[in-house]
């Protein structure tokens, strides 16, 4: 098993994705959103299995592959929650915003005796309010991306040193048939 569920990137990604199912369920339930709420819960998904299914991967270029794909639909989703914000003429919090430097803060806790997620901890924000809603999305995924950014480099780092599976198991079927002869 790939250990994905004690990674942090993991234990966002299912935060994020509760936000979001949540965030549309209040914010966007009307039918001219239906493509919009369709884009963004797939996103959402896409990106939180894309770790598991590359953490799976006997292949490191295929960890690699799949982490990436990952962090593409975090940027997909990432837009749509500027969208939201841009078209309803909400604001758009700036980096170093109280609010955000306090959601960056903010410590997703690992471990299987926790809850599956950390939305509950962000009860002390207006959940009710769709600009503060969208906002919070926004800066769990930036944080989102930042790991991921952080996980592709060690993976490639991790390719460059030690290789890849084909290439391994290459090398293992050379030493076989030379130690036949």
């Amino acid at each position: 098993m790939g250990g994905y569920e004690s990674l942090l990137v993991y234990r966002l990604a299912i935060t994020i994705d509760d936000g979001t199912l949540l965030f549309c369920q209040k914010f966007l339930p009307d039918w001219a959103d239906k493509r919009t709420v369709e884009q963004m819960v797939q996103a959402s998904r896409s990106g939180k299995q894309n770790i598991v299914e590359g953490s799976l991967e006997k292949s490191c270029e295929g960890n690699i592959k799949l982490t990436g794909v990952g962090r593409a639909s975090y940027g997909e989703l990432l837009e749509d929650f500027k969208d939201f914000l841009g078209r309803r003429k909400f604001t758009l919090w700036s980096k170093n915003d109280p609010r955000v430097l306090k959601i960056r803060a903010f410590r997703e806790t690992v471990g299987k005796e926790t809850n599956l997620t950390n939305l509950a901890n962000w009860a002390n924000l207006d959940l009710k309010n769709p600009e503060d809603f969208a906002n919070l999305m926004i800066c769990l995924i930036y944080k989102e991306t930042f790991l991921l950014d952080q996980l592709l480099r060690a993976q490639e780092e991790k390719f460059v040193k030690e290789g890849g599976f084909r290439e391994n198991l290459f090398k293992r079927r050379r030493e076989y048939l030379n130690s036949q002869k």
